[in-house]
């Protein structure tokens, strides 16, 4: 499981860069051992899932936004996605969900 330093310097070193927060994805045993989650993920939605992992975005080159599905674990790894601005949500979260199951099924091995 995860521990709280972990995330909140993942979380640090994202938003150094430009990227913001947006989703967290949680194991419900996860979320129960997080105490203090409202102050650590600020705005962000969470969401139980069956592997932790964090959603950032920010404006990337050429009017896109790019989105990153960040594992929670020591070992960085990560999913990339940029989608065009004019690219309607309903696409946009069929990609990012195809980005969850890729992450799923790396969590599964690790």
């Amino acid at each position: 499981m995860p521990s709280q330093d972990l995330i909140r310097q993942i979380i640090a070193m994202y938003e150094r860069h430009g990227w913001k927060l947006q989703r967290v994805l949680l194991r419900s045993e996860t979320r129960a051992a997080i105490a203090a989650a409202n102050e650590i993920f600020g705005g962000a939605t969470l969401h139980e899932a069956d592997f932790d992992a964090l959603w950032f975005a920010r404006p990337s080159d050429g009017k896109r936004e790019a989105w990153e599905l960040r594992l929670i674990s020591e070992q960085p790894y990560a999913l990339f996605e940029a989608f065009e601005m004019d690219e309607t949500e309903e696409d946009r979260e069929a990609a990012r969900h195809e980005l969850e199951n890729r992450m799923r099924k790396y969590a599964e091995t690790t």
